[in-house]
């Protein structure tokens, strides 16, 4: 028996890897940092524009990577404007948490956020975390301003 695309991802994932929003650079960025997954190639770098109060005001990315990790960061751009880099933070949080060990309560008023990330859930397919992690790790590489993020251990490396 062979199980088919369409069987392991869910139809979010699909149409946003398929058609990933906000597949872009953004010049003039204030903030851009890249991750990469040397266990399967993904590579993936996120722009962000932070106005002088630290909201995110625009949100992009640019990859070469698998359908969840393009999922993952197409699903981000489209949550992540208008938050505050501590919101940003606690998205990844209960991101994080739901996509590696099941359901965690929302962060205050991001419940829509949350609901909507909650389709890259791969915990059912733990080789594929660091897949979906990856850009969301890039994004808080580049509001740390550090230059490179990598999935492992949740680690954010500063790479000269």
């Amino acid at each position: 028996m062979t199980i088919g695309i369409g069987n392991l991802y869910p139809v979010a994932v699909l149409e946003h890897s398929r058609h990933p929003r906000n597949r872009r650079t953004i010049s003039g960025c204030t903030h851009a940092a890249s991750g990469e997954n040397p266990a399967c190639g993904d590579e993936v770098r996120v722009f962000l524009v932070l106005d002088a109060g630290g909201i995110i005001e625009d949100v992009a990315f640019e990859a070469t990577s698998c359908a969840i990790a393009t999922a993952s960061a197409s699903l981000m751009t489209e949550v992540l404007p208008g938050k505050t880099r501590a919101q940003a933070r606690a998205l990844f949080d209960r991101f994080h948490a739901t996509v590696t060990s099941g359901a965690q309560p929302p962060p205050d008023g991001m419940e829509a956020q949350v609901e909507r990330l909650g389709a890259l859930s791969v915990r059912d397919y733990p080789m594929r975390e660091k897949c979906a992690t990856l850009p969301w790790h890039a994004m808080l590489a580049a509001l740390e301003s550090a230059s490179e993020a990598t999935p492992e251990s949740g680690a954010i490396e500063q790479r000269a």
